[in-house]
């Protein structure tokens, strides 16, 4: 295996490893988001989230890395509302919610912002 293919799939399965200790550890359900922010988003919170792993460097705590084009290109492809689903589930350790929250005008993608469900 070449070392970006491995790189690549080591960062996949830690990042996959981390969600399901968390999924495993779950809280309550979020919280059931309006209906014109849900309607739109055909995946699961998980698939989601998967879509998401080439943001994962521009959303890590205190990171000054900007999206890249896989990412922004991930961040137009799920649309607002899995974003929202997103930004609505349950916290992920290692990313930071308000940086992520950020990637949509980072990408240019001029989504309105999520309502966030306390």
């Amino acid at each position: 295996m070449r070392g970006g293919t491995a790189m690549a799939l080591l960062t996949t399965i830690t990042v996959l490893t981390i969600v399901t200790a968390q999924l495993e550890d779950q809280q309550p359900p979020p919280p059931m988001l309006p209906e014109e922010e849900m309607g739109g988003c055909s995946r699961t919170f998980f698939s989601a989230l998967v879509q998401l792993i080439p943001c994962r460097a521009a959303v890590a705590p205190f990171s000054p890395i900007p999206p890249t084009e896989s990412c922004c290109s991930a961040v137009v492809t799920l649309g607002r509302p899995c974003l929202c689903l997103l930004a609505n589930g349950p916290p992920l350790s290692g990313i930071d919610r308000s940086m992520a929250l950020q990637l949509p005008q980072r990408c240019s993608a001029n989504f309105p912002p999520c309502d966030i469900i306390s």
